[in-house]
């Protein structure tokens, strides 16, 4: 078995191990975290060993699954699959330990359910077999529906039902695209397909309608209706999961295999999709400020987020597409950190409402201070992972739109104003009685909001072992999508 399966099976093995055992739920839960764990240590070795200036896929491994159909079992790790990767591995045990006491019944399922959808993620961004892709794809949704319907708020099978049936309409239409590019070209294999010709009629119907399955997922305007319903009703991991990686399948889609196997279309889209991506970023954003609900706000600030990597994405050039290619890391470790910081304050107050706090700082200082690391990451200031990703997105918009660039430079500021705002309220002024009641953070609860930041702080000020990973791989899909020259015997 080669280390990508083991990246991938290892949790779905824990999850294996627990249903097996006693309902003991300190064991289980230290059991749980250390499969997380080890999964870490994996994809911490693959990052450490990843070799730079490596354009393909350095690790794959493919065993013939339907030999009659040329399906296989076909996992590869290049530069764009890698940060998402370890990314997974790493909020997986944070949501974990920041949540360590909050889910109190069924506790078996509820962790036998996090190691499945770890797995299941990790097969999306390890996938290079489009049905593979698929099957770890839909995988994810069944997990995920049971622990916001499971574990979630009062409207939670409400929310559960939307998400799955948004995502499930966005999968069909996957799947009949798959369906297509198989009966067009006789494979299944994506490294295959890059070099396959798909009949110029049917390229424009394949692209969109993958683009709409990943558009869903983003989610993008205005495919985002289920997002802030599913945020808000899930459980604090899951929503932490949900932001953090879920939301990545989507715009890990549009790169894999938008840009990948429809250049020219995405080419031409590109314009189109950009002025969405920059629409949306400041719709999210003002939309955010409005919120009285702290969850809705962050979830709603994840769909202003999200347009950035949308917008880097379709700049089509090698800053753009690097930075959103960070921005979908920075994203999950700073918006999966503030659904964490919601998901503390509500253990506590039992209540989202922003008019419900204030002086969190004055009881929690310790909390507070680590709570501005997570809100400064959201709101991209210097020093941060968030500027760093930004950053870069807007100088490769500039580069190909200054107008787009522009817009976004505005759901920049649009989003300093709404979370320093949050800030204000929840955590400054007087503190009300029931927040002077609030109990000290735990040792799990520390641990978690201290690796976000730190995590925080390695990018920001350190981000070339990420960007230097991704280097060779963001320039082959540039030159593909661009139709430039190879770029083998450059110095």
């Amino acid at each position: 078995m080669s280390v990508l399966s083991v990246l991938v099976w290892l949790p779905a093995s824990g999850a294996l191990a627990l249903l097996g055992l006693p309902r003991r739920d300190g064991w289980l839960r230290g059991l749980a975290l250390a499969v997380m764990l080890g999964t870490l240590a994996v994809a911490a070795w693959l990052f450490a060993h990843f070799p730079r200036g490596e354009a393909g896929y350095w690790l794959s491994e493919r065993v013939p699954w339907v030999p009659a159909l040329g399906i296989a079992y076909h996992l590869g790790v290049d530069g764009i699959s890698l940060p998402l990767v370890v990314l997974t591995a790493f909020l997986f045990p944070v949501a974990l330990v920041g949540t360590w006491d909050a889910v109190r019944v069924r506790v078996k399922e509820y962790l036998v359910l996090l190691l499945l959808l770890e797995a299941a993620v990790l097969g999306t961004f390890l996938a290079l077999d489009l049905v593979l892709f698929y099957v770890f794809w839909e995988a994810v949704l069944i997990p995920m529906y049971f622990l916001i319907g499971l574990w979630g708020s009062e409207r939670r099978s409400y929310a559960a039902l939307k998400f799955f049936l948004f995502t499930m309409a966005g999968s069909v239409l996957m799947l009949l695209a798959i369906a297509g590019l198989y009966l067009s070209t006789g494979t299944f294999d994506a490294t295959q397909l890059s070099a396959a010709q798909v009949p110029p009629e049917l390229q424009p119907w394949l692209f969109a309608a993958f683009l709409v399955a990943f558009a869903i997922k983003v989610p993008l305007l205005p495919l985002h209706t289920w997002l802030p319903d599913a945020h808000t009703e899930a459980p604090t991991a899951g929503s932490v999961i949900l932001a953090g990686l879920l939301l990545k399948m989507g715009t890990y889609g549009i790169v894999r295999f938008c840009l990948g196997l429809f250049p020219e279309v995405s080419r031409a889209a590109a314009p189109a999709l950009m002025a969405v991506a920059a629409l949306g970023i400041v719709y999210g954003a003002a939309v955010a400020y409005a919120q009285s609900d702290v969850k809705r706000l962050v979830a709603y600030s994840s769909v202003s987020h999200l347009g950035f990597v949308v917008l880097g994405t379709f700049a089509l050039n090698p800053q753009g597409l690097s930075g959103a290619l960070l921005q979908m890391v920075n994203h999950g470790i700073s918006t999966g950190g503030l659904f964490l910081l919601v998901g503390i304050l509500y253990e506590r107050a039992h209540t989202r409402a922003v008019d419900a706090f204030g002086g969190v700082a004055r009881v929690l200082p310790t909390f507070a201070a680590l709570s501005l690391f997570v809100v400064f990451s959201s709101a991209a200031l210097p020093g941060t992972n968030g500027f760093v990703g930004e950053f870069l997105v807007l100088l490769g918009t500039f580069r190909t739109d200054p107008r787009w660039a522009a817009v976004a430079a505005v759901g920049v500021v649009l989003s300093a104003v709404y979370l320093l705002w949050m800030v204000q309220r929840v955590y400054f002024g007087p503190p009300r009685p029931e927040v002077q009641r609030f109990a000290p953070l735990s040792l799990p609860e520390r641990v978690a909001l201290v690796s976000l930041v730190l995590a925080i702080l390695w990018i920001g000020l350190y981000p070339k072992p990420w960007l230097v990973r991704s280097e060779a791989a963001v320039e082959a899909v540039v030159r593909r999508v661009q139709q430039l020259p190879s770029a083998v015997g450059r110095p």
